[in-house]
């Protein structure tokens, strides 16, 4: 059987031809799932896609109608998928729980110490041969405050590097992780949290409940000189917000590894014809803001075990088993 992957980078490429090897001739596109591309699609009964696919209704709909049957996403997010359609639908949708979190709490923390050292200010001084150290003041991390918006693996991962600086810890989550009170977390309301923390990381899941999580009134509570870092979902933080705080002068640096409207964007190269998102082009105009491709995952290590969770999805499905991965069909109620 030959699988049909979307939205391959080219260092995926050759770690999905070798994981796939012996077992399945894989296709492999640079192109990302959307209503134009899906077409393509016909005739293969196994999709793999990238975590920027579209996958709403009319998406669904060409690809079931071309003759496919299962969707293997290769990422722990879902929010591009409408799973009530893919269930009407009678796809069978998994996507990957779990890969190294350290890959994305690692990154996080890059972007958290680079805009707090002004690395990127540095760099393209010294390319220059200006070695000047105006404007380039930062601050100790240990005896701060770092703040964690969801304590699940990826937070905990975060808290323990936080730990390490010396930092007091505040966590925010529906339930708290032992892991993380065990490093001497406290765990408060979102609003302490905002108003005390020094560093602030954003770790938890794009939902309803989660969406613009960090608004204007969030925004708001925070202290005029933090540090805030997104490297979970662009819909929890309130772009349009966020810009006006910063035109106000607010905030030592914001790191920013997603965007809400990254869809069309993210992965694309748009350095000739430039992009039409007014509130992108003015975020990264902010000498505090540091704006990234949703890379905190692309590590060899983090992306071989999304790789091989696939291969596993897709295995299963064709044995007719199914694992924790699968996200439709949905289990029935208990």
């Amino acid at each position: 059987m030959e699988i049909l992957a979307f939205g391959v980078q080219s260092d995926e490429k050759p770690l999905i031809e070798k994981a796939f090897a012996g077992l399945h001739d894989v296709r492999c596109l640079d192109v990302f799932l959307t209503e134009d591309t899906a077409p393509i699609a016909a005739g293969y009964e196994i999709v793999s896609t990238s975590v920027n696919a579209d996958l709403g209704s009319r998406v669904l709909q060409t690809l079931a109608a071309g003759g496919t049957q299962m969707i293997a996403q290769r990422s722990t997010g879902f929010n591009n998928i409408d799973l009530d359609v893919a269930e009407r639908l009678a796809l069978r949708v998994a996507r990957v729980s779990y890969y190294s979190p350290y890959s994305v709490a690692e990154f996080a923390w890059t972007l958290a110490m680079a805009v707090n050292r002004r690395i990127v200010r540095a760099v393209s001084r010294t390319r220059d041969f200006d070695f000047r150290l105006d404007g380039l003041l930062g601050r100790d991390m240990h005896g701060r405050t770092a703040g964690v918006l969801g304590t699940g693996k990826i937070g905990e991962a975060f808290a323990r590097i936080a730990h390490g600086f010396g930092m007091n810890l505040l966590g925010w989550d529906v339930t708290e992780n032992p892991a993380c009170t065990a490093l001497g977390m406290t765990y408060v309301d979102k609003e302490q949290l905002l108003a005390e923390a020094d560093l602030i990381s954003l770790h938890v899941p794009l939902l309803p409940a989660t969406q613009h999580l960090i608004d204007e009134r969030a925004l708001s509570a925070m202290k005029d000189d933090a540090i805030l870092v997104n490297s979970s979902r662009g819909g929890l933080v309130d772009t349009r917000a966020l810009v006006g705080e910063l035109r106000a002068g607010r905030f030592t640096g914001v790191g920013l590894d997603v965007y809400e409207a990254e869809a069309g964007l993210f992965y694309v190269d748009k350095s000739v014809e430039g992009i039409d998102d007014d509130t992108l082009a003015r975020l990264v105009t902010f000498p505090n803001v540091i704006v990234t491709s949703h890379q905190a995952y692309y590590t060899r290590d983090a992306v071989g075990q999304i790789i091989d969770a696939t291969v596993r999805n897709v295995t299963d499905y064709l044995a007719g088993r199914r694992s924790d991965n699968v996200l439709v069909p949905a289990l029935p109620p208990r």
